[in-house]
C-alpha cells in the first residue's frame, strides 16, 4: 500500500485525500470546472457518480501502485454498495486541478 501523502502527483494526492476524509469542499476543490469523468468506459456526470459512489456510500481509496508520475493508480477500492474492488484509475491534470479521471475495474 502507498500512504496517500507519499503520492507523487500533488494534485492527485489531493485527490485521494479527499475521498477518504469524505471531504466533499476538498474534492470539489481539486476538481477543474467542467471536469468530466468516466466509470468502466461510460462518461458519467461528476457530482452524480461521486454522491453515489463516494459519499453516500462511504468510499475509500487504499493505493497499491502508481505509475505515469503518479497519475495512473491501481487502487483497493471500497464502498457500501459494492464492498471491494481493484481499480485502475487514470488522471489528467492541468494548473493543480484534476480536468479528467477515468477508472473502472482493474
Amino acid at each position: 500500500m502507498i500512504a496517500p501523502d507519499q503520492l507523487t502527483d500533488p494534485t492527485v494526492r489531493a485527490f485521494v485525500t479527499a475521498v477518504n476524509a469524505g471531504d466533499r469542499s476538498a474534492f470539489s476543490a481539486v476538481l477543474a470546472p467542467g471536469a468530466t469523468m468516466s466509470d468502466d468506459g461510460s462518461d458519467r456526470d461528476v457530482a452524480q457518480w461521486a454522491e453515489k459512489e463516494i459519499w453516500s456510500s462511504n468510499g475509500r481509496m487504499d493505493v497499491t501502485s502508481e505509475s505515469d508520475g503518479g497519475l495512473a493508480l491501481v487502487v483497493d477500492y471500497r464502498n457500501d454498495t459494492w464492498g471491494e474492488m481493484r481499480t485502475a484509475w487514470r488522471f489528467v491534470t492541468d494548473g493543480g486541478r484534476i480536468t479528467r479521471f477515468e477508472t473502472g475495474q482493474a
